[in-house]
């Protein structure tokens, strides 16, 4: 069996794996070692998977849990319920850090995304490690983080239709992703259920803070999302045909560089069943509008 090699990409964040050849056919005991290394990474990356199609992208995730239908909401791939086809070339912009799924009560465990068709230059994805976030903050800030609770959903800010580069097909696409309302009420601190980290659960879906006034909860919001995204808690991934990129989405967030103009640029992604979330209090989430089991399954 040939060696599984490690090289971390970022401090905080991220490593890059070779020696694995991605597929539903992987030993248990390969999985298990993948696995491990997402817990501690937060986002593993593999090069050159040229071999992988859809059938086999989805083969491999099921051997990290159940896969989703593609999203609560977009149609999926032509020929297959468990790829959401991200085609960017077709109008797609997600310019802004989020965690998967968030206005869901059960929000993935991970996320599989498979490199189709990328710009020459351009189009990379930041990761940022949600752990590390509240693990730097200071300690009254973390006190407070976990006493709160965030709304989460998935309805359009139209405000963003009008500054589009393309208003009229932007404002087609909310169309379909808001068809269905979602809301659902997430502890700002969940407990991660395999390693009993704390991480902070926000991200562009998360538009208010519960009991809080408006004002108030985009302050708090925006001050937890900047100790996120601070350079020290990322990686940046430039991506080439074939890649592959797993992460755990229970501890991280992440967005697309849109930097790449008009150039096609075209991912597959399969999303693995999770759980309902815990905050630091043991109250789990809540969904307040919207059934997402049709979506996912709770994970056990």
């Amino acid at each position: 069996m040939s060696t599984i090699n490690v090289s971390p990409v970022a401090g905080r964040i991220g490593a890059e794996i070779s020696g694995v050849r991605l597929g539903g056919d992987l030993p248990a005991g390969v999985v298990s070692e993948l696995r491990l290394l997402l817990l501690t990474h937060k986002v593993i990356f593999f090069r050159s998977q040229w071999h992988l199609d859809e059938e086999e992208q989805v083969a491999f995730a099921r051997l990290l849990g159940e896969p989703t239908t593609a999203h609560p909401t977009v149609p999926a791939l032509d020929g297959n319920s468990h790829i959401l086809d991200l085609d960017y070339s077709a109008g797609q912009k997600v310019d802004r850090w989020h965690t998967d799924v968030t206005f869901v009560d059960r929000p993935p465990l991970a996320s599989v995304l498979r490199a189709i068709k990328v710009p020459p230059a351009g189009g990379d994805t930041i990761w940022a490690n949600t752990v590390a976030a509240y693990e730097h903050l200071p300690e009254a800030l973390r006190d407070l983080a976990d006493r709160l609770r965030a709304v989460h959903t998935n309805q359009f800010d139209y405000a963003r239709v009008a500054t589009s580069d393309d208003p009229e097909r932007t404002r087609k696409y909310a169309e379909v992703f808001a068809s269905t309302e979602y809301q659902t009420e997430h502890p700002v601190v969940r407990v991660h259920p395999e390693t009993g980290e704390r991480a902070i659960l926000l991200g562009d879906f998360a538009k208010r803070i519960t009991g809080l006034t408006a004002q108030t909860s985009a302050s708090i919001i925006n001050l937890l999302q900047e100790q996120v995204t601070q350079v020290e808690n990322t990686v940046r991934w430039r991506w080439a045909p074939g890649d592959v990129a797993i992460w755990d989405n229970r501890a991280t967030q992440h967005r697309v560089v849109h930097d790449f103009g008009d150039q096609a640029r075209r991912l597959h992604r399969v999303t693995i069943a999770g759980d309902v979330p815990v905050g630091v209090d043991d109250r789990p989430s809540v969904a307040l509008s919207g059934d997402a089991t049709a979506y996912s399954p709770v994970a056990a």
